[in-house]
């Protein structure tokens, strides 16, 4: 078992970089484009800044930072950015708008660096690669604008409001008994198993939950039914990443026709559970406090 298991963990890595591009980016790598972003406190008058991501607009928004365009999406972004620009979607901008916006840097996020990095070194343009893979590196980062863009202030100001929240949350989970959790993340046409090193698997452990993929290295791995069923999750957290109706739809079918998960103790006892992507995303976001109160809903209800 341990040899099949050990198979599966390889094959999910190739998984995970081409669906996901999630599984251990190196934030501190440097590239032509990053070293152009460079590291030195930006002048207000000089910046020109596209925010690659949603997560990333409402950081900025909160840290009153401007930008010149934002990615499209259906989500609600901050009414500071009506009207700007947009770059077509976060993880496949369209290199030309983005090119002739002229920025002096594209925020956008570490998991995306894999596909991302060598259309922005192609046009020269640059970019800047954030780490929210986990609360405390989205904190860290957070952090780090604030002293890049002369807002170090509103950054303290904002992480204290977030790390308040986010222990009050702990707090409440802090003596209880937490359930062993199985994270399922859904992509269209497959799904990955979540480890306590990816995002969700921070927030399920912060909640007092038990990961039942503890001792993995990389952030996701293929799914393997019979060791997941001998692993005996109390609870199976079903996450959506990208069309979020279409993988609930695959998840529900998966369940209803794959024979081995009726056997699972989380399906009989009805705790089996659809997380929401505006709060349940592949990287941390604002709405950490909010993930983390619907999650000691649903472990200790």
């Amino acid at each position: 078992m341990q040899k099949t298991w050990r198979y599966f963990t390889l094959f999910a890595a190739v998984l995970v970089l081409a669906f996901v591009a999630g599984c251990g980016a190196d934030t501190d790598k440097e590239s032509p484009a990053a070293d152009k972003a460079g590291d030195d406190t930006v002048k207000e008058s000089d910046q020109r800044i596209v925010a690659g991501t949603v997560v990333i607009a409402d950081i900025l928004d909160k840290l009153d930072i401007d930008a010149i365009a934002v990615p499209e999406s259906e989500k609600q972004l901050p009414t500071r950015f009506d009207g700007l620009p947009t770059i077509g979607n976060a993880m496949t901008p369209d290199m030309e708008i983005v090119k002739s916006l002229d920025p002096t840097e594209v925020l956008s996020v570490s998991t995306l660096e894999y596909d991302l990095i060598d259309s922005f070194e192609q046009l020269n343009v640059p970019v800047k690669f954030l780490n929210f893979q986990s609360v405390d590196s989205m904190i860290a980062e957070i952090q780090a604008l604030g002293e890049r863009y002369d807002r170090t202030e509103k950054a303290d100001k904002l992480t204290a409001n977030l790390q308040k929240n986010i222990e009050a949350a702990e707090t409440v989970a802090a003596n209880r008994k937490g359930p062993r959790v199985l994270i399922l993340l859904g992509i269209p046409g497959s799904y990955l198993v979540a480890t306590e090193n990816s995002y969700a698997g921070d927030l399920v452990k912060r909640a007092g939950g038990i990961n039942v993929m503890e001792g993995q290295d990389p952030e996701y791995l293929s799914s393997n039914t019979e060791y997941l069923h001998n692993s005996n999750p109390d609870i199976i957290l079903r996450l959506s990443h990208g069309m979020p109706e279409e993988v609930v739809e695959m998840f529900d079918e998966e369940f209803k026709t794959n024979d081995v998960w009726k056997h699972f103790d989380a399906v009989k006892n009805g705790k089996v559970y659809d997380l929401e992507e505006e709060l349940f995303g592949t990287t941390a976001s604002l709405q950490v406090p909010e993930a983390l109160k619907e999650l000691i809903k649903i472990f200790y209800r």
